[in-house]
């Protein structure tokens, strides 16, 4: 294989090319380790040693790294192994190996996010947020129901009332029309549903 490229991204890492075509990141000292340099050739042994060895530890411990700081979907660690110009076939492996332990479960963290936001944001939007971090709407469906299975429960009423309250909404001095417009948008935005905001402001 012909090193047709050799482009620096900081003064550490390299991206290279290999017949034409992007093939990895490496470090200064394994450019020197392998005597990569453009124009010159790298062996089908090496090769298989960057592949098969260097690279899938690497993208292993930078996966772990990653979901020691917070927890990732599978699709959000896909991303951020991507932007460390990990090829496909090293981020599949590196994502494997990390859900193998039980590290990486879209399902647990969907049923978290859920446990955590029921009583401060709607249905809707807390289905909008999980599908933005990757979630599959079968797993987010299944975590509301594990969680009604375990006794969580959503009022969504409540908090729109809640929400009405902090902007000082006085249901006993309903604010004028253009005032109560305004209030109705501000529900819809949040994800509430038209029925659940008519209620919570007492208008059919």
């Amino acid at each position: 294989m012909t090193v047709t490229q050799i482009i620096p991204i900081d003064k550490k890492r390299s991206r290279i090319w290999l017949d034409e075509e992007f093939a990895f990141v490496l470090y200064k000292g394994e450019l020197r380790q392998f005597k990569i340099e453009e124009g010159g050739n790298l062996s089908e042994k090496d090769y298989r040693t960057i592949m098969e060895e260097i690279l899938p530890k690497r993208a292993k411990l930078r996966a772990m790294n990653l979901l020691k700081s917070r927890n990732y979907s599978v699709k959000q660690l896909e991303n951020k192994l991507s932007e460390g110009f990990y090829p496909g076939s090293i981020i599949d492996n590196a994502i494997e190996y990390v859900s193998s332990y039980g590290y990486l479960d879209d399902l647990r963290m969907a049923e978290e996010y859920v446990r955590i936001h029921l009583e401060d944001k709607t249905k809707l939007r807390i289905k909008q947020d999980l599908s933005q971090k990757g979630i599959s709407s079968e797993d987010i469906e299944k975590a509301f129901m594990n969680m009604r299975e375990e006794g969580f429960c959503q009022d969504e009423l409540s908090q729109a009332k809640k929400l009405l309250s902090k902007r000082g909404y006085d249901p006993e001095n309903p604010p004028e029309r253009k005032e109560l417009a305004r209030l109705y948008a501000y529900l819809c935005r949040k994800g509430f549903s038209s029925e659940t905001v008519k209620a919570a402001l007492d208008i059919f």
